[in-house]
């Protein structure tokens, strides 16, 4: 099939389309936090990009990182934590507004203690995406590997809440997923790996991985 070459405007549109998103999402939650008991809500477990990452891409090796100045210039400390950004990202935002803690840490890497564990982490990973090559591509984690980081944690989690409460928590917590944004900026836009798809086959197919995703996740959960 061909393939369909929109240029610029494509990473701008797919740029603000997540810009978009993540605007919604954190007016959602700043409504929900404050029309709702944020108790009930005990932890935050994210899985995505670079959006999301708080540091999961230092304990890998991947061409994709930021644990270097001047990222972090406006965290904590002026420390470069991994996150892409000079400060908070929006998991962290949100997990604030939601009243559960102020930082989402990373799954890897980090001295995770049992408050950490208890009221969620991060397994995202910059430089992935629903399309499993496009993680392939610069050694980052694919969205499979977050989801056994996930088993994992649901393994520690058990071991120091027991049983029932880990089952509550699971049931209860809030659950952030932003990617996509490198599928079509990175993979289709500027490797020629996916050539064999024009635009639509190609959203297509990542819908598709992306629906896998959501239901091997909602079976493990």
């Amino acid at each position: 099939m061909g393939r369909t070459w929109m240029g610029n405007n494509g990473f701008i549109r797919a740029s603000s389309a997540a810009l978009i998103l993540l605007i919604f999402l954190l007016e959602l939650v700043r409504g929900q936090a404050k029309a709702t008991n944020r108790s009930r809500t005990p932890a935050l477990i994210v899985f995505g990009d670079s959006i999301v990452d708080p540091g999961n891409n230092n304990e890998i090796l991947t061409t994709v990182r930021c644990n270097f100045p001047p990222y972090g210039k406006d965290f904590v400390g002026h420390k470069a934590t991994g996150r892409f950004s000079n400060g908070r990202i929006p998991s962290d935002i949100i997990a604030s507004q939601m009243g559960i803690k102020q930082y989402v840490p990373a799954y890897l890497g980090t001295k995770l203690d049992d408050h950490d564990l208890l009221t969620g982490v991060s397994f995202a990973s910059g430089g992935g995406g629903y399309d499993p090559l496009t993680a392939e591509l610069v050694q980052a984690l694919t969205m499979d590997d977050q989801l056994n980081l996930f088993k994992d944690y649901k393994k520690k989690l058990k071991a120091i809440a027991g049983e029932k409460r880990a089952s509550t928590i699971i049931s209860r917590s809030l659950y952030v997923v932003a990617t996509g944004n490198d599928d079509l900026a990175n993979t289709y836009f500027t490797s020629p790996f996916r050539r064999n798809y024009d635009l639509s086959s190609y959203i297509k197919f990542v819908v598709q991985s992306a629906s896998s995703f959501y239901q091997v996740f909602l079976f493990m959960k």
